[in-house]
């Protein structure tokens, strides 16, 4: 019998990874965690690290905590997804991790800001999810930047030793990523129209969890 892509995943993994694995069984579990790690500001360089390298090193950007949050989901037997939002050039594009809970979409997301974090699964459709994520992009001078969405981008096409576990940087699956479908939110024309995020819509979007030496700013208080 052929091994499924969790017992792939499982064989591939140390003892330390597969007892993180093991112990992050839900979305919101796998949220909790890279919420604890320092966000990668790539202060030697540009990275994009592998699910092993993020449990190494401690840290992870959005392409980086949206690989690991699909590589845990496999593990647990649900299909490792991913979604990219592309943006306007002055702008940044963002990454999460897409899973579903009883015919709904939700979102794994790893970032320093206020916005643009987890989504509970509420949303019927990849689209529906994407637009609620709309109105928290724009730019410190107000304009709204969030141009395209993918189709979701499923990464079990790749053997997983390739995303997993690999040493290299996987710019290769970063540029994979990119080039995949993307859907347009609104036309160029009506993008241009839009009103701009208000001043303290802009002001609040200046919070972050995370300062550059690796020192929480912003403490999570314990859930009730």
């Amino acid at each position: 019998m052929a091994c499924s892509l969790s017992c792939l995943i499982s064989e591939l993994l140390n003892p330390i990874e597969r007892a993180i694995f093991n112990r992050l069984a839900t979305p919101e579990s796998i949220q909790d965690w890279l919420d604890s790690l320092s966000v990668n500001f790539e202060n030697g360089g540009e990275t994009y690290f592998s699910p092993r390298r993020v449990i190494r090193e401690k840290t992870a950007h959005c392409f980086e905590g949206a690989i690991f949050a699909a590589a845990v989901l496999a593990y647990h037997g649900a299909r490792p997804l991913l979604m990219d939002f592309q943006t306007a050039r002055d702008d940044q594009d963002h990454v999460v991790a897409l899973f579903t809970k009883n015919g709904r979409w939700g979102a794994i997301s790893k970032t320093n800001h206020a916005v643009l974090r987890y989504r509970d699964p509420v949303y019927l459709s990849p689209r529906e999810l994407a637009m609620s994520y709309f109105h928290e992009y724009f730019t410190p001078r107000g304009m709204k930047s969030l141009k395209a969405y993918s189709a979701p981008f499923d990464v079990s096409r790749f053997a997983p030793a390739d995303w997993i576990i690999a040493e290299d940087n996987l710019h290769w699956l970063a540029g994979e990523i990119d080039h995949t479908r993307h859907y347009p939110i609104v036309s160029h024309n009506i993008l241009t129209r839009l009103r701009r995020a208000s001043r303290v819509e802009i002001e609040a979007s200046f919070m972050h969890e995370w300062e550059a030496q690796g020192k929480r700013r912003v403490r999570m208080r314990a859930q009730r």
